[in-house]
């Protein structure tokens, strides 16, 4: 899936009450390991970064959960189906890789808050890594 960040890429729920269409903004996913994340979801968050133009069917059916003060999750009232990590007040989402109908092509590029991953599973793939301090400084400054 060379040039992900000029396809658009579709994803539904569970019980397909809610549809995502949006741009790529690059072939990889990620994983986050915080605590947050691994609570949500029962493991670590598998995710791609949108590039833009996320859209959404059936938005009466999304619920959000307010889980900081700059960060909003959004889930499927009816299924439960985990629907997005967004940053309030940006554009900037990012999309559970199992909502996606095809993930041909994608690369696993990182991993966050890795000082945060519990030590009773790991990744084979080499990945570059990132501590919950690394970040916090990335992100605070912008």
């Amino acid at each position: 899936m060379s040039e992900n960040h000029r396809k658009t890429a579709k994803g539904a729920c569970l019980c397909g009450a809610v549809a995502i269409t949006f741009l790529f903004k690059n072939e990889f996913f990620d994983a986050c390991h915080c605590g947050m994340c691994r609570r949500w979801g029962g493991a670590p968050l598998l995710s791609v970064e949108s590039g833009g133009g996320v859209t959404f069917k059936g938005q009466e059916f999304i619920g959000t959960y307010d889980s900081s003060e700059w960060a909003e999750r959004g889930f499927c009232k009816r299924c439960g189906t985990h629907l997005f990590y967004h940053l309030k007040g940006s554009e900037h989402y990012e999309l559970p890789l199992g909502l996606l109908a095809d993930t041909a092509g994608l690369k696993f590029r990182q991993q966050i808050f890795i000082d945060k991953k519990p030590e009773h599973y790991s990744f084979a793939n080499a990945t570059a890594t990132m501590t919950e301090a690394e970040v916090f400084a990335k992100y605070r400054s912008k």
